[in-house]
C-alpha cells in the first residue's frame, strides 16, 4: 500500500497558506507512527475525557473547539458537569483555551446562550474561552476537537476528533436509551432521543497536527465578529474578544503505533479571508474524491445528512465506474426537528441524493436507518467512511455541500500499516490489502446494528456477504413491523430508508430554501462554475 495513493499531497490539499503540512519534516501531508482508537458513542468518550482531564496538572494544556457546549452536560455522574470539570482544571493551573461557535439565535433552536455560559464558567476559573463567529452568513464552526498536552510526559498526550459535541443528548451508549440530559428534538425520537455517534482518540505525532488546527484559528487576528450588535453586546458584558497568546507549541509526541493520519478540513472562501486559508480549504472534499477513485469493493458510510445530490454524484461516479462496487449508507430515519421549514428541505435534499445513488448503483446501493431495541428511531449523528477496508475517516463533516465547502470542519483520515489476514485479504483487488483499523471499525459498527456483539463475524468480512447480511437483517425487521410486531422481535436494528413523495407545490417552495439555507456553496466562483473543489 502506498500512502500517497490514498492521502492528499501538499499540492493536492490546495492551501499553501496553512502550516498543517509544512510542519512535517518528512515532506508528507500526513503523520506516521500514531495510534487511532475509534470510540463509538458519547458515554464512553465522555467517561474517558473525564478521567484524562482529571489527570492534567499545572502547566499542562487543554484546548477544545465546539459547535455547541452545554455547561451542565455531565461527563459522568452528578458533579461532573463539563463546565465544572474544565474550570477545575483551570484552577489547578492547566492552560485551558476554548473556541466556541458563537451560534445563531437561540429561538431558531441553536445554542447562543449555552455556548456563552460555558465560556463564562471557564473564564471565571482562570481559563479563556471565546465565541468565534468568523464564518460566512448562515455558516458555523462545526469542528469538534479536544487536545490534551502534558508538560512532563508527552507520551500521555492525546487528541479527540469526531462528531461528538460537549452538549446535551450526546451521552448515550450502544443500548440507545438516550441521554437523561436531552435536547429538544422531533417528537418521533421521544423524550430521551437515542443518539449514535463516533469520536476518534489519537495518540502520537498527529496530536501536534490537531493542535496546529486549533492554533491557526486561535491566532487569527481578525475580529471574532463583524456584527455591530454583537460587538456592542460584548462590550457591555465585558466579554473576552481578543484571545491571549498561547504558550509555544511543544514538540510532537513520540511515535507510538502503526497508523498514519491525515487531517482533512473545510474552510469557506470568505470576503474577510482566513489568514491560514485565504481562498478557503476543501481538503475534506478532495480527500474523499481521491479515495473514491480507488474504491472497488465496498463504500460504507454513516452520516447525519447525505442530503446533497452534488455530493452524491461523487459516490455515484464510483459506483458507475466499478460494476462490483457496493455502497451502504446508515442515516437517521427522520429529521432532527419537527416542522416544515426544519424538516421538509432536509428530506427533499436527501431524497434527491438517494435517487442519484440508486440510479447509479441499482441493487448495489442500500440505505438504512436505525431504531433502538425498544423501537425508537436512533438519531445517527456519526460521520464515518470506510472504503475497501483500507482507508477510513472519523470527523465532523457530513456528506453535503455545506460540510464540503461552507462550514469549518475537521476529519481524521486513517491508514494502518497492519495487514488484516482474514479473507478476503485484498477486497479492493489493487494490492493494498485489508487493514486492521479500517476493517475493525466497520465490523464494530455493524455488530451493533445487527445486534450480534458476541457472534462470529466471518460472514461480515467479505463485502458481498456483508452487504447481504445487512439487507437480510433489515428485511426481517421490516416483515416483523409489517406483521403487526407479533412474536419475538428479530435481531437487528436496521430499517430500510424509504424516500418520500412530495407534491409539486412542496418541492417548489422547499427547493430554494434547501439551496440557500440548508446546503449553501462556499467555493470561489471559478470552482463553482467548473464543478470542482
Amino acid at each position: 500500500m502506498r500512502e500517497d495513493d490514498w492521502f492528499l499531497s501538499r499540492e493536492e490539499r490546495g492551501n499553501p497558506a496553512s502550516r498543517i503540512d509544512t510542519r512535517h519534516d518528512s515532506g508528507t501531508a500526513w503523520s506516521r507512527g500514531n495510534t487511532v482508537r475509534p470510540i463509538p458513542h458519547g458515554a464512553p468518550y465522555f467517561a474517558e475525557l473525564l478521567d484524562r482531564v482529571g489527570g492534567l496538572r499545572a502547566g499542562d494544556l487543554l484546548l477544545f473547539t465546539d459547535w455547541r457546549g452545554d455547561p451542565s452536560q455531565r461527563l459522568g455522574g452528578p458533579g461532573t458537569e463539563v463546565a465544572d470539570v474544565f474550570a477545575e482544571a483551570a484552577r489547578r493551573g492547566v492552560v485551558v483555551k476554548g473556541l466556541l461557535w458563537r451560534s445563531h439565535w437561540d429561538r431558531l433552536r441553536f445554542s447562543e446562550e449555552e455556548n456563552r455560559h460555558l465560556g463564562e464558567a471557564i473564564e471565571a476559573a482562570g481559563g479563556e474561552c471565546v465565541r468565534d463567529m468568523r464564518v460566512p452568513p448562515g455558516g458555523s464552526h462545526h469542528q469538534k476537537l479536544v487536545v490534551l498536552r502534558h508538560r512532563d510526559d508527552p507520551r500521555r498526550d492525546i487528541a479527540y476528533v469526531g462528531g461528538i459535541d460537549l452538549c446535551w443528548s450526546r451521552r448515550d451508549d450502544a443500548s440507545h436509551r438516550g441521554d437523561v440530559q436531552a435536547a429538544a428534538m422531533a417528537g418521533v425520537y421521544g423524550p430521551r432521543p437515542p443518539w449514535h455517534d463516533v469520536q476518534a482518540a489519537i495518540q502520537g505525532p498527529a496530536v501536534g497536527d490537531v493542535e496546529a488546527v486549533f492554533r491557526e484559528r486561535w491566532e487569527d487576528r481578525t475580529p471574532l465578529t463583524r456584527n455591530p450588535v454583537h460587538r456592542i453586546a460584548d462590550l457591555l458584558r465585558h466579554d473576552d474578544t481578543v484571545p491571549d497568546p498561547l504558550p509555544p507549541q511543544a514538540p510532537d509526541p513520540p511515535p507510538c503505533g502503526p497508523h498514519s493520519v491525515q487531517l482533512l478540513r473545510t474552510y469557506a472562501h470568505r470576503r474577510t479571508r482566513y489568514p491560514f486559508a485565504p481562498r478557503g480549504e476543501r481538503s475534506v472534499a478532495r480527500g474523499y474524491l481521491k479515495a473514491l477513485r480507488r474504491a472497488r469493493a465496498l463504500i460504507y458510510i454513516e452520516d447525519q445528512y447525505l442530503w446533497s445530490p452534488q455530493i452524491a454524484r461523487c459516490f455515484a461516479d464510483a459506483l458507475e465506474a466499478n460494476p462490483c462496487l457496493r455502497m451502504i449508507s446508515i442515516l437517521p430515519l427522520h429529521p432532527d426537528q419537527d416542522g416544515p421549514l426544519a424538516g421538509t428541505p432536509q428530506i427533499l435534499g436527501r431524497d434527491q441524493a438517494v435517487s442519484v445513488l440508486k440510479r447509479a448503483g441499482g441493487d448495489r446501493f442500500a440505505v438504512y436507518g436505525v431504531e433502538s431495541p425498544q423501537g425508537t428511531p436512533v438519531y445517527v449523528h456519526a460521520k464515518v467512511c470506510v472504503i475497501d477496508d483500507v482507508w477510513a475517516t472519523v470527523g465532523s463533516d457530513n456528506f453535503n455541500r455545506r460540510s464540503w465547502t461552507y462550514d469549518s470542519e475537521l476529519t481524521c483520515a486513517m491508514l494502518d500499516e497492519t495487514l488484516d489476514d482474514r479473507e478476503p485479504s485484498d477486497p479492493g483487488g489493487l494490492g493494498d490489502g485489508a487493514r486492521r483499523l479500517a476493517r475493525d471499525l466497520r465490523l464494530t459498527l455493524a455488530r451493533e446494528h445487527l445486534d450480534r456483539p458476541d457472534l462470529p463475524d466471518a460472514d461480515l468480512l467479505d463485502p458481498r456477504s456483508f452487504f447481504d447480511a445487512l439487507a437480510s437483517s433489515a428485511a426481517a425487521l421490516e416483515r416483523w413491523h409489517a406483521g403487526g410486531r407479533r412474536g419475538p422481535r428479530p435481531p437487528g436494528r436496521l430499517r430500510v430508508y424509504e424516500t418520500s413523495r412530495m407534491s409539486p407545490w412542496t418541492t417548489a417552495w422547499a427547493t430554494p430554501f434547501y439551496h440557500l439555507v440548508c446546503d449553501p456553496d462556499g467555493r470561489p466562483r471559478a470552482l463553482r462554475r467548473a464543478g470542482r473543489y
